[in-house]
């Protein structure tokens, strides 16, 4: 059976959670009918035309791409315009369009993490990590002949939902005491006489998205007449989403590291530059996928030996390296990011046939990067 192009989306938003992306980032379905069937689908970095006309002439169902069609506002997509005609040849084919870009760096196993394999990065931390949303703490008590009753209302409306799993909750016993004074209607106990009643103390977490829904079901099912329950925020702590990565690597030189590197990227024109003498010693390392000179000020901090991003600025890059004591290497912008590829597609097999769907996934790993050749300075063509 195959899963609809929701079902996909669902898969690929829980590795790579939208919530997660940038501000100014704008990622997710851009074209296409969430009921459709998707038997095949196709990782690439860039929406471009050749991409595009690849994946319609293979009966494509879904293109995922790493950077955006339609990252900045548009009036028109008449297709007197290129972003015009690739929408129009999408939509004629049956083919739907899903961008994954800052929640596809940000995201464990994404492109940031592809680039630190190839790299051997270790102990890899983000270089500006991502505080996770973190749920509320539920504490509410109850007889014990209501807990299953209660836990059960509880997680119907969203609590005690963490990762894969629900329903999830913790419980102890003790002892609790009231007085129901004047004018109260106790479930349990005499009016103007202290009660004691064996309860459960139960504990669930929940998202501040269910908190309205979780409270209601919570007064709605609890015996009491006034329910003894709190809500306690939580700290997040940092984890192992965010931008950038930064370790450990086996002792090494600059032109070892960025050897590595060219012989990992898809074959192209552009080249993999570096700073300073070849022979550099290397034990620690930075990197950011795609454009990441606005990390400069971060790595600094760090100290690595070597930070390794692309598009790099000459007066940005010339002003780091009069600063500091690391290496630079600069990669090509979208070879950078086209080595998550090959990796997430096959996870999306994994995580539709888990589900119980068949589709393929593959790769597009062709270079985009705007430039087909160079010259070395003093050289000839």
């Amino acid at each position: 059976m195959s899963p609809t192009l929701s079902q996909v989306i669902a898969l690929l938003d829980h590795r790579a959670d939208p919530s997660t992306a940038e501000e100014w980032d704008h990622v997710g379905l851009v074209t296409g009918d969430p009921a459709a069937p998707v038997t095949s689908v196709r990782f690439a970095v860039d929406p471009l035309p050749p991409v595009i006309d690849a994946a319609v002439s293979a009966g494509v169902d879904l293109l995922v791409t790493h950077h955006p069609m339609l990252l900045r506002g548009v009036h028109s997509v008449a297709e007197s315009t290129r972003k015009g005609r690739s929408l129009a040849q999408l939509i004629r084919s049956g083919c739907a369009l899903f961008t994954m870009h800052t929640n596809a760096d940000q995201a464990t196993n994404g492109v940031n993490d592809a680039l630190a394999d190839v790299v051997g990065l270790t102990s890899r931390r983000p270089i500006r990590p991502l505080a996770p949303a973190v749920p509320d703490r539920l504490v509410v008590y109850t007889p014990h002949d209501h807990a299953d009753r209660l836990i059960d209302a509880l997680a119907q409306a969203g609590a005690g939902r963490m990762g894969d799993y629900d329903s999830c909750a913790y419980q102890v016993s003790g002892t609790g005491q009231f007085r129901p004074l004047s004018g109260a209607e106790p479930h349990i106990g005499t009016t103007g006489q202290i009660e004691h009643v064996d309860e459960a103390r139960i504990e669930m977490v929940v998202a501040e998205s269910a908190r309205a829904d979780v409270i209601a079901a919570l007064r709605q099912v609890h015996p009491y007449e006034e329910p003894a329950f709190s809500l306690v925020a939580s700290r997040a702590i940092p984890g192992q989403t965010g931008i950038g990565r930064w370790g450990q690597v086996e002792p090494t030189t600059v032109a070892q590291v960025a050897a590595r590197l060219a012989a990992a990227l898809p074959a192209g024109a552009a080249p993999v530059r570096y700073s300073g003498s070849p022979d550099r010693p290397v034990a620690s390392a930075a990197l950011c996928g795609g454009a990441g000179d606005s990390l400069l000020g971060d790595v600094t901090r760090l100290g690595v030996d070597v930070y390794i991003t692309g598009d790099l600025r000459h007066h940005p890059a010339t002003d780091f390296l009069a600063d500091t004591t690391t290496a630079l290497i600069d990669i090509p912008h979208a070879s950078g990011e086209s080595l998550w590829l090959a990796g997430w597609a096959q996870q999306l097999q994994t995580d539709a046939a888990a589900a119980g769907w068949t589709l393929t996934a593959t790769a597009d790993a062709a270079p985009t990067d705007p430039w087909t050749g160079y010259i070395p300075a003093g050289g000839t063509a």
